[in-house]
């Protein structure tokens, strides 16, 4: 009878267990990016600009609706940061949104009457663009409503953080959504096209945060804040924080879920496992603008934002109803350096 040779023979079990997860991810990855490149049909073209994209240059992806609120503010925060051109999807926005993006001159724009879910909710637009513009170059993938900040994000723009980033071999950059809100009922605040979205939105959950790491694909999950604390009866409903927003993107590339994950695994491994911190960032979280009344009523009907939209018609109901989602615990907004101190955004070893 034969025995087993212990720690060599586990060792075989544990590579052979890899690399069956390996080429599952694999063949993963492929159908996703088959099914952009069947996705590219649905796009037609209201402004291509990419002939003006120099090597080198950041670029932006954005699947959006009806953003023409937020847009203003958006475009200025990204170009002040070192983008160069915005590569967007406008999927049948029945606001100013198209003309407003149509008009400006580093904007790239398509739109599109077909189903966000079933695009993989817009992904599979998004990643068609990032295959035929993105390649080589350093790209966001953003909602509208993401405003993303760094370590020393107001004097080192973009282009100083990715010449980091390629200096140490990292091919991408992780920041968590911090959602920001109000005090006070939602509907009741004031907001308009340019203004500071940090005028009204200037509260956050500083703590009720969970954090592990998910295999196969390395990837961190984060969930909590004001969410997971109001909105939502199961916490293991809350929304996953953790985002890849930028990578030096390669045409073989796509994300999985959102911008949460991405294949290959590599891009997901942005913390530091031996004690250590690796550099993060922040997405600050607009979505609590007094529009998202509206808005939910709308996206309620619409049901395009989940994969399961019935399991969250009381989500939508509740901000319906224009809640005050501030609470004694709740702690004010304020700069980089205090989001670091409280742990939710890191220099890593970019000093």
């Amino acid at each position: 009878m034969k025995t087993m040779d212990g720690p060599r023979d586990l060792r075989a079990v544990l590579k052979m267990r890899d690399l069956r997860a390996a080429l599952k991810m694999r063949r993963r990855r492929q159908r996703l990016l088959w099914r952009a490149l069947r996705a590219r049909h649905a796009l037609h073209p209201v402004a291509d600009r990419t002939a003006a994209i120099a090597p080198g240059d950041i670029l932006a992806f954005a699947c959006l609706r009806n953003e023409a609120v937020r847009l203003p503010h958006f475009l200025a925060h990204y170009r002040r940061l070192g983008v160069r051109h915005f590569l967007v999807v406008d999927n049948d926005s029945t606001d100013t949104t198209r003309a407003l993006l149509a008009d400006q001159p580093d904007v790239s724009l398509w739109h599109t009457a077909a189903g966000y879910k079933a695009a993989r909710f817009g992904l599979d637009w998004t990643t068609w663009l990032q295959i035929r513009h993105g390649h080589g170059h350093w790209c966001l993938t953003l909602d509208a409503d993401e405003i993303l900040i760094y370590p020393y994000w107001e004097t080192r723009p973009l282009p100083a953080l990715t010449e980091w980033l390629d200096a140490e071999g990292r091919p991408s950059f992780a920041a968590m959504m911090l959602d920001l809100y109000p005090r006070g009922p939602l509907e009741a605040q004031t907001y308009s096209p340019g203004d500071d979205p940090f005028a009204v939105l200037s509260w956050y959950d500083a703590g009720n945060y969970t954090i592990v790491r998910r295999a196969p694909m390395d990837n961190l999950w984060i969930q909590g804040g004001v969410r997971s604390r109001v909105l939502l009866d199961a916490p293991r409903r809350g929304p996953t924080l953790t985002k890849l927003p930028l990578v030096r993107w390669n045409r073989r590339f796509v994300y999985v879920n959102s911008a949460h994950a991405a294949l290959p695994p590599r891009l997901n491994r942005v913390y530091d496992d031996q004690g250590g911190e690796a550099p993060s960032g922040l997405l600050l979280h607009t979505k609590f603008l007094p529009q998202i009344v509206q808005r939910s009523a709308e996206e309620k009907a619409r049901r395009q934002h989940f994969a399961d939209a019935d399991a969250f018609a009381a989500y939508y109901d509740r901000l319906i109803a224009s809640p005050d989602l501030w609470c004694p615990a709740s702690t004010r907004l304020g700069g980089w350096r205090s989001l670091e101190a409280r742990g939710l955004m890191s220099r890593g070893g970019w000093i």
